[in-house]
């Protein structure tokens, strides 16, 4: 059986790191597959269980030049971008004397060779001992990376400069040109960059931080009847949650007392703060409004909605999707091939022009130019930004792969009761037929007792004073209802369907039944399978949710088709479809033809999305090329699902659709940039039209580019108004 570990990984600086990493890691014993995200620096290992010693991860980074942890929070890697910006600064301080009198084009404001010397060194050798350390432990791979790139071409800059020192150590001669400014900026612009981009990245990140920052540190209980404050680790199953106005719940439960306002705009989008009391259940990480409440708690630790939601971003943000994995082959050859076109120009100059010096500049400016930094944040930070828009909206993305699915839907399939319909029907009229009501009643309530059927549900809600009979030998009849003994005989409870399967005449009540249907509302026969005899009718109403309709005419302004697949009655189906605008619709199937309608609509050439919310949803839900989940639905249908709604409104359908695009499209344009970027600029370093320092300013943009424009994702707006 195989399991899975996240460890954190520092000090990658580019996708040729990345494949490093992946490649060590796959070799160890054990170990299924790892994959490594450059943007939020962890790597993800599937192994089997037995064969498998995690305690070799941390020492198989180190061996190839990387940091590894099991656990680091974000209050860990703030000192670590406060170094990196301190890094940046003191670079700055030290390189601008160089650079200010070349700007000035005055050559007697030059500075003296030696000082000039004195101002390189610490850049080169203490700032930029990084870029020596990572390159030498690239090379001990055998492989290559940005920073052994940028440790050669500084490296043959600075020490062209010192063999000119020694042959003319008091003058700055034409003749013997220094370089040691190319050298000190190169390195400050590339200190400069990865400070910006890692600002950036933890930018990117910020969804992960805010939703993990809704855990409270402590909690109040009431134990032993004494109100206490306890660490949140310290909390158990069962226990009583003290929540004052203001603050926010620790954990999943139930209310106990109380009555109060809860915002749940950060899990779900929500912007009107729900008000609940008791039986009903809260979420932990909301904010408690106006009352104080008193809180069974149901769930803790990973079990919380709030853990789920978290696990299902980073996994989502962990993954790589399909185009992600050519970058990452492109990526494993392009050190390699930089390094080869650099001895390719430095040998080109030389023969052409005889000056071994100039050769070696020109061969600086490819080696310094070439970023595969930008080809390894093209993909993972717009995934970053845009799940991380998706959760503040109430959309949680699975995986990556939904991603690129979302944009090649051509029809969306609807489930009907809890979906496009608010799924708690009432009962609107009950018939009985040659027996006292209340006796049918009660025999009725003794069946459907423990049913969690919506249906059921209702007639519960609707005669709670009602005594039950005793019932036994119930079962479920899949898309058809129920059957149960009482008093020795057996009764049937359910739709049309299930009366013609049984032989049942239902004419007697046949014309109230259609007037009923017209009316879109939903029939639920009653019978006596001994003597094969209608008893009786019930008829439910469930509303329409008010956001169905907008939902409908925005697929339809996109182009998309909309089914719609039930198993309720043909007229309650019909009105629906009617009133939503829906194309297509089919109506009393089981969920074995639900399966089987969506095979066949994409046997035809569609792509089918899926939205449903209930257990028989489930298998239509994983064979739909995308599938959303309703999140007031079930647990199987939500682990079915690409992605789940964590709110009732069918407007995130299309919302996640127009985002899961734009997410597509900003992925295109990160990779077309990175790809055009390196394509024309170490063709121009080789033929001699850039210099050093410019093609170095023009390397640490590139990345700084992917990541701002990945940051525009934060532009997208929902089509639901969201609390500020």
């Amino acid at each position: 059986m195989s399991s899975q570990v996240e460890i954190n990984v520092s000090g990658m600086s580019c996708a040729s790191c990345v494949a490093r990493v992946e490649k060590s890691l796959k070799k160890l014993p054990g170990v299924l597959d790892a994959s490594v995200n450059l943007a939020t620096e962890k790597a993800k290992v599937v192994y089997e269980a037995p064969a498998f010693d995690r305690e070799t991860l941390v020492p198989t980074l180190v061996k190839i030049g990387f940091g590894g942890s099991f656990v680091t929070s974000d209050a860990e890697k703030l000192p670590n971008l406060r170094l990196q910006k301190y890094r940046a600064i003191y670079a700055i301080i030290l390189s601008l004397p160089l650079v200010l009198p070349m700007l000035s084009f005055n050559r007697h404001m030059m500075l003296l060779p030696w000082i000039q010397l004195l101002l390189a060194l610490p850049i080169q050798f203490y700032l930029g001992a990084r870029f020596y350390r990572s390159g030498w432990l690239a090379l001990k791979a055998k492989t290559g990376n940005m920073d052994l790139l940028v440790a050669l071409g500084t490296s043959a800059a600075f020490f062209l400069s010192l063999y000119h020192l020694y042959l003319a150590p008091y003058a700055n001669s034409m003749e013997h040109p220094l370089y040691f400014e190319s050298a000190a900026v190169i390195i400050t612009l590339v200190l400069v960059g990865k400070y910006w981009e890692a600002r950036a990245k933890q930018q990117a990140t910020e969804a992960i931080r805010n939703l993990q920052g809704l855990r409270p540190d402590k909690a109040r209980v009431l134990r032993d009847s004494l109100e206490i404050e306890i660490p949140i680790s310290a909390l158990e199953r069962g226990d009583a949650l003290i929540v004052k106005p203001g603050e926010r719940i620790a954990a999943d439960g139930k209310i106990l007392e109380g009555r109060s306002f809860i915002d749940e705009s950060m899990l779900t989008g929500e912007s009107i703060p729900a008000s609940k009391g008791p039986g009903e259940p809260v979420t932990g990480g909301t904010l408690n409004g106006d009352g104080v409440l008193l809180v069974r708690i149901e769930a803790l630790g990973t079990e919380t909605t709030l853990a789920k939601m978290i696990r299902l971003i980073e996994n989502a943000q962990a993954e790589k999707p399909r185009v992600q994995h050519l970058v990452d082959r492109i990526s494993a050859i392009f050190v390699p091939l930089i390094l080869g076109i650099s001895l390719i120009t430095l040998i080109g100059w030389v023969l052409a022009t005889g000056d071994w010096q100039l050769a070696i500049v020109r061969a600086v400016a490819v080696l310094v130019i070439a970023c595969p930094c930008a080809l390894g944040l093209a993909t993972p930070t717009a995934i970053m930004v845009g799940t991380g828009m998706a959760a503040k909206a109430g959309i949680l993305i699975r995986d990556p792969d939904a991603i690129d699915n979302a944009h090649k839907v051509t029809t969306v399939v609807f489930d009907k009761t809890g979906t496009l319909s608010e799924g708690h029907p009432r009962l609107s009229r009950f018939e009985s037929l040659g027996i006292e009501t209340n006796d049918l009643i009660a025999s009725i309530l003794g069946i459907q007792a423990g049913s969690e059927h919506p249906l059921a549900r209702a007639l519960l809600k609707e005669y709670p004073d009602v005594i039950m009979r005793a019932a036994r030998d119930i079962k479920a009849i899949p898309g058809r209802g129920l059957q149960g003994e009482v008093e020795g005989d057996t009764l049937l409870i359910g739709n049309q369907a299930l009366m013609d399967d049984t032989g049942i005449a239902t004419q007697a009540l046949e014309t109230i039944a259609r007037e009923l249907e017209t009316e879109g509302q939903t029939l639920s026969f009653i019978a006596t399978l001994r003597e094969k005899r209608l008893l009786g009718l019930m008829a439910f109403r469930d509303q329409i949710k008010p956001s169905a309709r907008p939902a409908i005419e925005s697929l339809k302004a996109s182009g998309i088709k909309t089914v719609m697949l039930t198993g309720d009655n043909r007229g309650t189906a019909a009105k629906v479809a009617k009133e939503l605008g829906i194309e297509h619709y089919e109506a009393e199937i089981k969920p074995e033809q639900k399966l089987k309608a969506l095979r066949d609509l994409k046997a035809q050439g569609a792509r089918v999305a899926m939205v449903g919310d209930g257990i028989n949803d489930a298998p239509a839900l994983a064979a739909s090329d995308l599938s959303f989940a309703m999140g007031s639905g079930t647990d199987v249908a939500m682990q079915s699902s690409s992605i789940t709604l964590m709110r009732g409104d069918l407007r995130l359908v299309p919302d996640s659709l127009r985002l899961c695009h734009a997410i597509t499209l900003k992925i295109r344009q990160n990779l077309f940039w990175a790809f055009l970027y390196n394509l024309i600029g170490v063709p121009l370093a080789a033929m001699g039209y850039l210099n050093p320092m410019v093609a170095a300013a023009a390397m640490a943009l590139s990345s700084v580019s992917v990541v701002s424009n990945s940051l525009l994702l934060k532009l997208w707006k929902s089509s639901i108004p969201l609390k500020a």
